[in-house]
Parts: structure tokens; C-alpha cells; sequence
């Protein structure tokens, strides 16, 4: 098929975006990246309405967050993989048919098992959809300040997904139905299948391969497990063999993993050569830091204000949105001065503000106010998200060929999204342990005060790896001042 004259082709079998088509490519990345967060929040306050509809267990309640999430961690690294072997357009469409049709499942859902499956193949789905956006940037968004600027609108917009959650689960809870929560995927997934059949080119891989089975099995397996283990850990504790049955099961199958990738792989779906990639390995394991310190402060501070001050749920959601706008715009602004400035800055400066928000959400009490104990260090530390988010997604990105974007785009949100998980699970033991063991406000703050004081060590760390990325090449900075890409709309 011949390249659409809107588009020239790159490396990889890619596509350069040129203005008519970068804002549709754009809008369509930004709005997929949305309804993947968006899905992670949504349905928590919908939770007791689905309960008392379909008579859940309390345990089995939980599994309508967490099947999602397990399967959308889990399966990550295979999507991104998928991506590169069978083209960007083609994975990214599959994995909206199936969340979308995987909500309509959920929506109308007469059973708790119908409806957690249905949240299983959701995960599904948004683990083919979230790196193949990943891979869209990084290979129709020319290298410096269009891509970054790409991937600032893509963190933005899991921002407003984040912070719409809350919002939207129980607006349309209260005012139609908990199955709206799902419901509503339905007519958004079927525009943005028309949007990605529209906007994305028919791309071949550069290389013929064949998908890498016995890689796909034990990395898909050992990551699903191991999250498993760790999400058992915060009922269970980290001595119960019900968290450490799956979380060694799944250690050992990463190990086979490995071996298989090494040594028998004809085509390996993770290529470990890509690990030696400086910006690839550092930036991975600084997401996986990152993942724990953003739990710490989304959902840690969440709970703060409703287990301590006494805010319902969308009171809560409410009191976080000035974090999350902060969030958006500096995301938006670091993309604009990556380019100028390399990453280690950014990083520094967003480890600086962890580092200074945590420390003064530390301080906060049962008699403190919104104003006074919770809003400026969420403030901060949404500063430093905002700063170090697009910054390290990029700097992970930077130099992957476009062959295997997706695999890396796969393997970033992979470290993230198994920060998150290790760390809440680390984090959620450290809360527990209140000074006198009670359920007290008083009590309650002192652990979450324990908590806000890890967090800060995380950023300490986080500071600490980002002197070992890249420097920034100025060259390039030169020649983007001198001649501004055309890659991305103005």
C-alpha cells in the first residue's frame, strides 16, 4: 500500500505525522491514554451499588479492581511486542474492539463472575491499547521538541483520567447506574476505532518474525503472578503463602524468562540488546520508583482526607483536583522545555519537589485543614509528577528504533504500573503500623505520616538514578531552535 501523501516514512516501517494529520494522532493517543486511566479510578465509587446489585463477597468485590489491573500489568509487555510484530494500527483497534466490547460484557453483567471476567478482558484490551499509543509517538513524532511536546499531551491526558474518575463513577452512578460506568466505553471505543482505522497508516514491521510463544507465556505468566502475590500482600501479609505462592511462582517464571530470551529465542519478544540501551534500563527502573512515589500520592492523600478529616469519597476526588490541573499543565510545560534542557534537570528538579511536598504532607495531623496541611505540598508533589513523568517516559523512549517502540512502550508502562502495585503494597504496611495500633484519626494520620516519609525517600532515590541517564545532546538542541519540525501542530 503506498504511503498517504500526509505522511513520509521512517525507520521501522513508521510514519511521520505531518500537520494535517498530527492533531487526528494526537487527539486519538491522548483520548485512548484517557479511558485506560480513566477505567483504573472509575468504578471505585461505584463499588456498593454493584454490591448490592449482584450480591458480591467482599473479597470477590475487590476483584472488579483488581482483575482489571492485573491483566492490564500483566499483559503490557506482550501488547507492546504485538505492536511491533503486527503493526500499530492493527493492535491499537484490536485492543479498543475488545475493551469496548469487554464493557458492554461489564454493563450488562447479570452475574459477579460475568462481571469480573468482563473486567479481565477490559485489562486485556487496555494492555494492547496502552503501548501501542506509546508506539504511535515514538515513531509518527520526529526525535526533540514534537515528541516531547506528544508525550506531555499524553501524560496530560492521563491526568484528566485520573482525576475524572472519581468524578465521573459518581456523577453517573448517582444520576443513571453503576452499569453506566461501563456502558459509557461502548459509543466512546466505537469512535475511536473509526478515528485509528482514519488517522493511522497500514504499517509492516521492518523484519519478518513470528511471535516469540514460549517468551509470551512465561513473561505474560511470571508478571501476572508476581502482581497477584503482591496484591494478596495487603489482606494477607508478606509471610502468608498466599502471597508468596504466586509472588515466587512468579519470580521463577521471569527467570525462565530470561533464559528463554537469551538462549532460545530465534525472534525474543523482549530483545535483552535492548536493555543495554543506557536510557532504556535506567529509565525502567526509575519508573518503577516512580510508580510507588505517585501511589503514595494519589492514593495515599485520598485516603488521608477521608479516613482522617472525614471527606466523602467525591468530597475527596474534589479536593484533589487542583493537584491533578497542576499536574496537567506542568506536564504540558516539561514537554516544552525538554528539549532546551535535557532530562537530569526535569528529574531534579521533580525529585526536589517530592522531596519537599512529602516532607511537608508529613506533617500533617487529625487537626489540620485542607488548606493549611494538604493542598500546597499536593501542590508540590503534583509539580514534581507533572515534571518527571513525560521527562522519564521520553528519556526511556529515546533512543529505541522504531522497530521496537511498542516492546519498550510495553516495558516502561510495565515498570510503572508494577511500581505502583509493589508500592502500595509496601506502602499500605507501613500505614498499618500506627503508634497504637487503633483505627483513630489520630492514629490513622500517624501511619500515612509514615507513609508520606517513604515516599520522600523514594524521590530521594529517583534524584539518584537520574544522574546516570543520557546527557542531552545539544547538537540536536541547536537544530531544533534553527528549524522546527513540522512533525507536530502548532
Amino acid at each position: 500500500m503506498t504511503t498517504p501523501p500526509s505522511a513520509a516514512p521512517l525507520p521501522g516501517g513508521a510514519v511521520e505525522a505531518r500537520t494535517g494529520s498530527a492533531w487526528l494522532i494526537l487527539a486519538l493517543v491522548c483520548a485512548c491514554q484517557f479511558v485506560v486511566i480513566l477505567d483504573s479510578s472509575i468504578v471505585n465509587v461505584a463499588l456498593p451499588s454493584v454490591d448490592r446489585d449482584l450480591g458480591f463477597t467482599p473479597a470477590g468485590l475487590a476483584w472488579v479492581v483488581n482483575g482489571y489491573l492485573l491483566t492490564f500489568a500483566g499483559f503490557m509487555l506482550l501488547g507492546g511486542r504485538a505492536a511491533d510484530l503486527f503493526g500499530q494500527r492493527r493492535i491499537l483497534t484490536a485492543g479498543l474492539v475488545l475493551f469496548s466490547a469487554a464493557s458492554l460484557v461489564a454493563g450488562l453483567a447479570p452475574l459477579p463472575q460475568i462481571l469480573v471476567a468482563a473486567r479481565v478482558a477490559q485489562g486485556v484490551g487496555a494492555a494492547l491499547l496502552a503501548p501501542a499509543t506509546l508506539a504511535v509517538i515514538n515513531t509518527s513524532f520526529t526525535e526533540g521538541r514534537p515528541r516531547a511536546r506528544a508525550f506531555g499531551a499524553w501524560s496530560a491526558a492521563g491526568g484528566v483520567g485520573g482525576m475524572a474518575g472519581a468524578v465521573a463513577g459518581g456523577a453517573l452512578t448517582a444520576g443513571l447506574s453503576w452499569r453506566w460506568v461501563f456502558l459509557i466505553n461502548v459509543p466512546i471505543g466505537a469512535m475511536l476505532i473509526a478515528a485509528a482505522m482514519s488517522a493511522l497508516p497500514r504499517t509492516r514491521a521492518a523484519r519478518e518474525e513470528t511471535l516469540d510463544i514460549a517468551g509470551a507465556v512465561t513473561g505474560t505468566a511470571g508478571l501476572a503472578a508476581l502482581i497477584y502475590g503482591i496484591m494478596r500482600s495487603t489482606d494477607h501479609g508478606w509471610a502468608s503463602p498466599t502471597v508468596l505462592g504466586p509472588a515466587v511462582a512468579g519470580l521463577l517464571l521471569l527467570a525462565a524468562f530470561t533464559v528463554v530470551e537469551a538462549r532460545f529465542a530465534t525472534h525474543p519478544m523482549l530483545p535483552l540488546q535492548l536493555l543495554r540501551i543506557r536510557g532504556v534500563a535506567v529509565g525502567s527502573g526509575m519508573l518503577l520508583l516512580f510508580g510507588g512515589t505517585a501511589i503514595a500520592m494519589w492514593y495515599f492523600t485520598s485516603l488521608f482526607l477521608q479516613n482522617v478529616l472525614g471527606y466523602g469519597a467525591f468530597q475527596a476526588g474534589l479536593g484533589q483536583t487542583p493537584a491533578a490541573v497542576t499536574f496537567m499543565v506542568i506536564a504540558r510545560s516539561a514537554a516544552a522545555l525538554l528539549p532546551r534542557t535535557g532530562v537530569r534537570p526535569l528529574i531534579l528538579a521533580g525529585s526536589a519537589c517530592f522531596l519537599a511536598g512529602f516532607g511537608w504532607l508529613a506533617l500533617a495531623q487529625a487537626d489540620s485543614s485542607y488548606l493549611t496541611g494538604i493542598l500546597g505540598p499536593t501542590l508540590l508533589i503534583a509539580t514534581g509528577i507533572g515534571l518527571t513523568f513525560p521527562t522519564l517516559m521520553a528519556a526511556t523512549t529515546a533512543d529505541v528504533p522504531g522497530g521496537d517502540a511498542g516492546t519498550i512502550g510495553g516495558l516502561a508502562q510495565t515498570a510503572g504500573q508494577a511500581g505502583g502495585s509493589l508500592g502500595l503494597a509496601v506502602l499500605a504496611t507501613a500505614a498499618t503500623r500506627t503508634a497504637d495500633g487503633g483505627s483513630s484519626p489520630a492514629a490513622l494520620a500517624a501511619g500515612y505520616d509514615r507513609v508520606f516519609l517513604i515516599a520522600a525517600g523514594f524521590a530521594v532515590a529517583i534524584a539518584a538514578a537520574g544522574l546516570l541517564l543520557p546527557r542531552h545532546r545539544r547538537a540536536a538542541t541547536r537544530r531544533w531552535r534553527r528549524r522546527p519540525p513540522r512533525a507536530f501542530p502548532r
